[in-house]
């Protein structure tokens, strides 16, 4: 049982190895995730929540359960910063009003500033120092805060960062307590060379600067933090409040979280969809692009499947309900992100250890460091300041800030660009991979047959052989007669009726148009019915050796022509497995396929490892076999038949999966059908860990070499000593600075570029289509809806993958291409009138 813990009371990684370390000595816990970044805590096991909070509070924080249930969406990643930022404001506006003229009136007479009469000589050191003392106090009580959690922490034998900055300004502020005394004392016995010591040696400006400093670092710390979720912000903020739902008839306005499965919604133009569902009345554009990224609006009509948070963009549409709440596709995608934001990676762990027992090292190096200095005969100024600055600029934020923030950050980009990773192990993992595993239908295929090629025999046109193979096949529910179906669909030929239809199992089908006998089939059972297939045999062997399935059609003991269908290559895949290849990642095709149209399809992409005729338990033996090989293996399929692989992999990776992100499978989601996509993981992938390498080797140079510099180890050799003032700004940077480099992967973005032409077919073959691009020149588009319905229409040719540019006023079409003559038939039967093709 997995259960999430709202903590509150963690300022820095310190605080989050104390919650871990007194969770999991709790009896029942399993494995616990506390995430400092958002505020919460995962535990699974079967421990008793209340052992649990008790545990959370004995160790100097608060906890409580979260209970999202009946809500509409789960909660931020990032709890909201707004109240906390204004009174971090406050604060320091505050403390700064009070800074300014206490380190005016102790620094001036340095830097050659005029000083009123009263605070010069000897004789008004009381003065000197009491008025510094008294400006002080309010930047003490301002930021109370830290010697509250500070104190308490280390009371609780549990020191957090809060505990070096009380200890710190606290001893800086005691010494200048010690020393307002000791002038007193000098004044009263006339003791000048006591009070001449002393009246320069106060500190109070050190605790002053040091509280003003670090809250300012705090300040812009949160304020950066607060920034990592708003990819996921974004998302929540899409999903409307209300719903029209109609019942009985009436319709009425109610809360989104009152939408029930089977409930009918009215969707308005302009408005966004509050829950899944089904379109049942209208029809419409629908902008999914905050969802999946795609960024052309889609066209909707009754029996399409819509997504709670898409946009309606025209039409008025009536959809059922369902998925509700916590099911919607974007509920389930936040708490997919939710989950990898606040779980650990792997390389978070070293980070975790350092923290666990970083605090406790830095206050026995400040006391060692300050007795060190005394026993070496130097003065107590000199071994407070050591002490002071190595409290002040020691910084475990930087530490536990490092992978959090950058995890945050990256899973919320993928997320923009309809990448899933279910948690910060996978998206570490996959920076590690070498191989990639393609399924290949449906993952490098479109999944569905489409006629690619059309030979008549000499005297029968396309049309006529086209018109009595969909009339002949029209019965058959086979898919490779659907494809052949849906072709003559497309180029409007009218079909025959067929009667006396017979189907011959693995052979092919016969029946009687207008009185005569006509067959349809393989090879083998035309010449069984004495047809002489002559130059055709030679045909479809080469088309055979290209992956294709030749489809054989004859009248009586005449041979009318032949048909090629096959499964197309999607016109993304050939881009994309050459940018795997670029990234120095090998490709190995994988499927239940037939050898020959396997090693086609390979040979059309570039891909010379092509596994063929497995069965889904044998996927995953080859992904087991390449592991055994010692390679990172990253398997992408469907996510249903190919689960064992999935699994077996270093990483799954789940296409195509826009409206069902729970698979269970896979490792990362990918919300299209765009092969693209797992490019982009794998390159999202090294640059979350590239940065996260980056901020750690910072955060740990920076302690490496503050520490030591503070604690006056150079002072001896170079006469270098770290006054703890820039200590404490030195640290309040260092976090900055650590969030700041996480924040740059939002300038991520996922590389597109033009389909890569795929040549796969003999020009000598006559009637072939060519793979190849055109240009559409199209007149009368006037808005994105316009666009949208002209790229629909291309898109929705076999073969075609279509891009329109509104601005242009031009449709870019790739792939197996038909005659000029269709395209300019399918973008003029959507409204539109085509200029020119080239």
């Amino acid at each position: 049982m997995k259960q999430t813990y709202t903590v509150t009371g963690m300022t820095c990684s310190a605080c989050s190895a104390h919650v871990d370390k007194a969770v999991r000595k709790v009896a029942g816990v399993e494995e616990v995730n506390v995430n400092l970044l958002g505020g919460s805590m995962q535990v699974t096991g079967q421990a008793d929540p209340q052992e649990i909070l008790k545990a959370v509070a004995d160790a100097g924080y608060g906890a409580s359960l979260q209970n999202d249930k009946g809500k509409a969406l789960p909660r931020t990643a990032v709890p909201d910063a707004g109240p906390e930022l204004k009174s971090m404001k406050r604060r320091f506006v505050l403390s700064f009003c009070f800074l300014v003229p206490l380190f005016y009136l102790s620094m001036g007479h340095m830097m050659g500033l005029p000083i009123p009469a009263f605070f010069h000589g000897r004789e008004n050191a009381l003065n000197f120092a009491l008025t510094q003392f008294l400006l002080t106090l309010p930047i003490l009580y301002l930021n109370d805060k830290y010697y509250k959690v500070g104190f308490k922490a280390l009371w609780k034998r549990a020191p957090n960062m809060d505990t070096l900055i009380a200890l710190g300004s606290a001893a800086a502020m005691l010494y200048g307590v010690m020393a307002l005394f000791q002038i007193g004392y000098g004044l009263g016995r006339g003791d000048w060379a006591r009070v001449d010591r002393w009246r320069m040696d106060l500190y109070f400006e050190s605790a002053g600067m040091i509280l003003t400093l670090i809250t300012l670092g705090k300040y812009l710390e949160t304020r950066s933090k607060g920034k990592t979720g708003e990819a996921i912000a974004r998302l929540i903020d899409l999903s409307p409040k209300t719903a029209i739902v109609r019942r009985n008839g009436v319709e009425a306005e109610i809360p989104v979280e009152e939408v029930q499965v089977g409930d009918l919604v009215t969707v308005k133009p302009g408005a966004s969809v509050p829950v899944d569902g089904q379109v049942v009345e209208g029809t419409s554009s629908v902008d999914e692009s905050a969802l999946t990224g795609e960024s052309i609006p889609v066209e909707k009509g009754p029996g399409d499947k819509v997504i709670a948070a898409s946009m309606n963009k025209s039409g008025a549409f009536t959809l059922k309900a369902t998925r509700v709440g916590e099911d919607t596709t974007l509920a389930q995608m936040i708490a997919l992100v939710e989950e990898a934001a606040s779980s650990k990676a792997p390389i978070a762990k070293l980070a975790d250890k350092v923290s666990g027992v970083f605090v406790p090292a830095v206050i026995a190096i400040s006391i060692v460091t300050a007795i060190a200095w005394l026993v070496t005969g130097h003065s107590a100024e000199m071994a407070l300041t050591s002490a002071v600055a190595v409290l002040v600029i020691s910084c475990p934020c930087a530490l536990g800030l490092a992978t959090p923030v950058a995890i945050m950050v990256g899973t919320g980009k993928g997320a923009e660009n309809g990448v899933l990773f279910k948690s910060a192990e996978a998206l570490e993992t996959l920076h590690t991979v070498n191989t990639v595993v393609l399924d290949k239908t449906g993952t490098v295929t479109q999944g569905r047959p489409a006629v690619t090629d059309l030979y008549p025999q000499e005297g029968v046109s396309a049309e006529e052989l086209l018109c009595i193979a969909a009339s002949l096949e029209k019965p058959s529910e086979h898919p490779l007669a659907e494809a052949i179906v849906a072709e003559a669909g497309l180029r409007n030929i009218p079909l025959a009726p067929v009667t006396d239809f017979l189907a011959v199992h693995g052979r092919g089908v016969f029946g009687t148009i207008q009185g005569e006998t006509f067959y349809a089939g393989n090879q083998a059972f035309l010449e069984e019915k004495g047809v002489k297939l002559e130059s055709f045999t030679m045909i479809g062997d080469q088309l055979s050796e290209t992956g294709k399935t030749s489809l054989y059609f004859a009248q009586e003991g005449k041979m009318l022509g032949l048909i090629a269908v096959s499964d197309p290559v999607k016109p993304t895949s050939a881009l994309a497995i050459q940018e795997l290849k670029n990234m120095g990642v090998e490709v190995v095709l994988l499927t239940g396929d037939n050898r020959r149209t396997a090693a086609a399809v390979g040979k059309s992409l570039g891909i010379t490892n092509v596994v063929a005729e497995v069965l889904p338990k044998d996927k995953q033996a080859t992904v087991k076999a390449l592991q055994v090989q010692g390679k990172r293996v990253a398997m992408v399929g469907d996510g249903i038949n190919d689960a064992p692989a999935l699994v077996q992999a270093d990483v799954g990776l789940a296409i195509g999966a826009g409206t069902d992100v729970a698979i269970e499978s896979a490792d990362v989601v990918l919300m299209k059908s765009d092969l693209r996509d797992a490019v982009t993981a794998i390159r999202l992938s090294r640059a979350v860990i590239r940065n996260i390498k980056q901020n750690l080797f910072w955060a740990f140079f920076y302690n490496a070499i503050g520490i030591p510099l503070a604690a006056g180890v150079f002072y001896l050799a170079l006469n270098w000593q770290l006054n703890p003032m820039f200590a404490a700004a030195a640290m309040s940077l260092s976090s900055v600075t650590v969030v700041s480099n996480a924040l740059r992967l939002r300038l991520f973005k996922a590389q597109t570029g033009p389909v890569i032409k795929n040549e796969t077919k003999s020009e000598e073959m006559k009637g072939a289509p060519v793979i190849m691009e055109k240009k559409i020149i199209i007149d009368g588009m006037m808005c994105a809806h316009c666009q949208a319905h002209v790229e629909k229409a291309l898109n929705a040719l076999p073969g075609v993958a279509a891009t329109v540019d509104l601005e242009a006023k031009t449709a870019t079409v790739t792939g197996n291409l038909p005659e000029d003559n269709l395209l300019k038939k399918a973008v003029e039967d959507a409204g539109y009138t085509v200029t020119d093709i080239h």
